[in-house]
């Protein structure tokens, strides 16, 4: 219940919004048909994402599963399909910085400079 009238209220603010920008009127009831429309294919949607990731043997639905779900329209495909990208480069950034921060405290090198001592010691040692 609170999450359908989460939906109603998210719908609303939209079709204010359309109300001010395109100067046209929504009646109640065509914001509650809307908004019933809304969450039944959101039902749908979340039924259709748990079989895709049931068939892949998997019980995480994942970015991969919510771009077959939106297969059918090109530019709702593109968009996630930048967002996801987006995301994963955020992610690898985080990470790395993370490896960084760690491998500082413990006073460990990072590949690059473990390379760079070891060419190092080989040279003092060839002199």
């Amino acid at each position: 219940q609170r999450l359908k009238a989460a939906v109603h209220y998210a719908v609303g603010c939209l079709c204010q919004e359309v109300e001010e920008d395109k100067d046209v009127q929504f009646s109640k009831q065509s914001i509650a048909a809307i908004s019933e429309i809304t969450f039944r294919q959101c039902e749908i949607f979340a039924k259709d994402l748990e079989m895709f990731a049931r068939h892949a043997k998997r019980t995480t639905v994942t970015t991969e599963d919510v771009k077959l779900l939106a297969r059918r329209s090109n530019s709702l495909l593109k968009y996630i399909t930048q967002k996801s990208e987006e995301l994963a480069s955020s992610n690898m950034e985080q990470k790395e910085k993370k490896k960084k921060k760690s491998s500082a405290a413990k006073g460990e090198r990072t590949p690059g400079e473990q390379e760079a001592a070891e060419t190092e010691n080989e040279d003092s040692k060839m002199a």
